[in-house]
């Protein structure tokens, strides 16, 4: 019998639930092993023991190296692994979703492939970005008009209150250089906010892809999810760091950087996962799920019974 090294695969059971884990660990410059059910991370510093499933997400920046049974322990802990930029602000790819459970992407295939569902979740999205106002009649042009002015008036909000003179939002997504130093941060602190937005999709397993605003590109989701936060985060911090720093040709790194500290509390993270939820619906996907067979006629059956017997 082949001797098992470490410890055992943990069952569904034991991993911990995701509201009880830590909302993500930021790595750069170490090395990652494995010791039994801890992540072994060494580097100039020392070395620590971190229990995998603990985590929710971990972010590994420039200079990490990974073995392959660091990335077995992460797989069977249910540990989102995600390689981003330096800081974590930026998003490369991505290993599997925490989350064990379909029901998350199942209720979104389900919502996006109806109109009439598809609509519901849309004005969802814009009802919280107008939590005055009942927008639940509004057709879609009416709502992308009516979020069209409310954006002008952040941008002109936030112009009067730190002083950077705004025009209009150009950039030139070839050459990132070519912009002024307002829509150069404008630029990097969206990019920040759309690699958190990704870190959280994957995580629990949903579609980037399927969006209800935006759609046909493999980041639709991200770009609708990212777009309920940027009035509160990257618009004005975009304008604040340009107030600071506008001459400084690292204007990008400077907002970037802004934005990392912006999500060191990791309480966008949290509310972010309770958003996603609500959107789609589902309350109850960090439960343990139950792998079954899909019946067009009897429902769903037991998986892991021989059926020969029923063979015709």
């Amino acid at each position: 019998m082949k001797k098992q090294v470490g410890a055992k695969k943990p069952e569904l059971s034991e991993l911990s639930r995701v509201k009880n884990r830590v909302s993500f660990l930021y790595l750069e410059h170490a090395k990652l092993n494995r010791q039994d059910s801890a992540i072994v991370v060494a580097d100039s510093k020392g070395t620590v023991f971190v229990p995998a499933a603990i985590l929710s997400v971990l972010l590994l920046g420039p200079g990490v190296d990974v073995t392959h049974r660091a990335m077995e322990l992460m797989g069977s802990a249910g540990l989102s692994v995600v390689w981003v930029g330096e800081h974590g602000v930026r998003q490369y790819a991505h290993g599997r979703s925490l989350n064990h459970s379909s029901a998350l992407i199942e209720a979104q295939a389900k919502l996006v492939s109806n109109r009439r569902s598809r609509v519901a979740v849309a004005r969802q999205m814009y009802q919280m970005r107008f939590p005055d106002e009942d927008v639940s009649q509004l057709t879609m042009q009416e709502l992308r008009g009516k979020e069209g002015a409310r954006v002008r008036r952040v941008y002109r909000m936030q112009s009067q209150g730190t002083g950077v003179a705004w025009s209009r939002r150009e950039y030139n997504p070839n050459d990132f250089d070519s912009g002024t130093p307002i829509n150069k941060a404008l630029t990097a602190a969206h990019q920040a906010l759309y690699g958190l937005s990704y870190s959280v999709i994957v995580a629990l397993g949903v579609s980037a892809a399927l969006g209800f605003v935006h759609t046909g590109h493999d980041l639709s989701f991200v770009y609708d999810f990212a777009d309920l936060y940027k009035a509160e985060y990257s618009i004005p911090i975009a304008f604040q760091v340009t107030a600071e720093f506008g001459n400084d040709k690292d204007i990008g790194t400077r907002t970037r950087q802004a934005m990392r500290d912006a999500f060191m509390d990791g309480k966008l993270m949290v509310r972010m996962v309770a958003d996603l939820k609500k959107l789609l619906g589902v309350d109850n996907s960090d439960e343990v799920s139950v792998l079954n067979l899909w019946d067009d006629r009897l429902g769903l059956q037991k998986f892991g019974v021989q059926y020969a017997e029923y063979e015709e």
